[in-house]
């Protein structure tokens, strides 16, 4: 008896629009948004990458969008650890700047904000000695 004494009270206070309802929650956790590199980070990527293969040196290359970093790596051979890694990481942008340059050991060889500036560290490998 007392349920059917409530039931017309809880009609009457959602007709009323005193009676706010919610939406459900969703199941699925939404995924953080990657790190990518856009087409003006890219272009000077590619420029170098493509003079190093045109010289013979680099062969294939790799590239890896995470929630925090994204990287282009370049190899050599496609079956060896790649030669370098360029980085960009969005959080170090107040700090080291956002963008590195990684060698094969793990040693950075460059850090910045300008992303001309610090792949000129590949350059310099492009430039050889003419005997």
């Amino acid at each position: 008896m007392a349920f059917s004494r409530r039931l017309p009270v809880a009609r009457a206070l959602c007709n009323s629009g005193r009676m706010t309802l919610h939406p459900p929650t969703p199941l699925h956790v939404p995924l953080p948004a990657q790190v990518a590199f856009n087409r003006a980070e890219l272009r000077p990527i590619l420029q170098i990458y493509g003079r190093m293969v045109a010289a013979g040196e680099w062969r294939d290359y790799a590239m890896a969008f995470l929630a925090e970093v994204a990287v282009f790596s370049v190899f050599r051979r496609a079956a060896e650890t790649p030669l370098y890694r360029i980085e960009k990481r969005p959080r170090l942008r107040a700090r080291q700047g956002q963008y590195a340059v990684i060698g094969a050991d793990g040693q950075v060889l460059r850090r910045g904000n300008e992303l001309e500036l610090v792949l000129r560290v590949l350059e310099r490998k492009l430039i050889r000695a003419v005997d």
